[in-house]
């Protein structure tokens, strides 16, 4: 059963009592050491304005291992055409807001809300958080973001405005971290669109157990 954690309490509960959607805990804050507590163990952040923070470990896991990555043929075609231009760390809360605006199937709202915006901006500030961006003629049509910690990168979400803007962003990314010893990618739940690029379910075990070895 989730449990209530009070305002100034980061003690999570074990990954395993979290109820079958992966509700782990609610309440708590969004302090820098609380969120990088709850990355390195396997939980993040997920809410609606006006309620308390949601915090999850779901059951199985999706994550991407990058020397896994899959690079389709009109992928291929997108690099060859030299579309977009890629870059890292240099517009993060233009991305972040991006992912915010962003529409999204069945999701009226999003999980992005002011205090959830100001808290990854000052991860970002404090060297934890990055992005990757797409740019076109200057402007930003794609990106995402998400949280580094030892070997492992925690996905939280991206954006397109062009057709494969997000996925040019993802796989550009993606080489950088391998090339810097990064071996698991978080993709937290199941989506086609990630798992086109190669990502896959994991049991919760295997993966809290995978950061166990990442995360030092």
């Amino acid at each position: 059963m989730p449990q209530f954690l009070p305002k100034n309490n980061n003690d999570f509960p074990p990954v395993d009592s979290a109820d079958e959607d992966g509700l782990l805990a609610f309440g708590s804050n969004f302090k820098i050491e609380t969120l990088l507590k709850a990355y390195s163990r396997g939980i993040f952040p997920w809410f609606k304005e006006g309620e308390l923070i949601y915090w999850y470990s779901p059951d199985p896991r999706f994550v991407l291992f990058p020397e896994k990555l899959k690079v389709s043929h009109s992928m291929r075609n997108v690099f060859n055409k030299n579309l977009f231009k890629f870059s890292m760390d240099k517009a993060f809360p233009l991305v972040i807001k991006n992912c915010r605006m962003a529409k999204r199937k069945d999701d009226p709202g999003s999980w992005i809300t002011d205090s959830f915006e100001n808290a990854y901006n000052n991860l970002f500030l404090q060297g934890y958080a990055h992005s990757a961006e797409a740019w076109q003629n200057n402007e930003l049509v794609g990106g995402l973001y998400g949280v580094l910690i030892g070997k492992v990168f925690f996905g939280e979400s991206m954006f397109s405005k062009k057709s494969n803007a997000s996925k040019f962003a993802f796989i550009k990314w993606c080489e950088v971290l391998k090339k810097n010893g990064i071996e698991l990618i978080d993709c937290q739940v199941y989506s086609d669109h990630l798992e086109s690029l190669g990502a896959e379910l994991i049991s919760r075990k295997a993966f809290t157990l995978l950061l166990g070895k990442l995360i030092v």
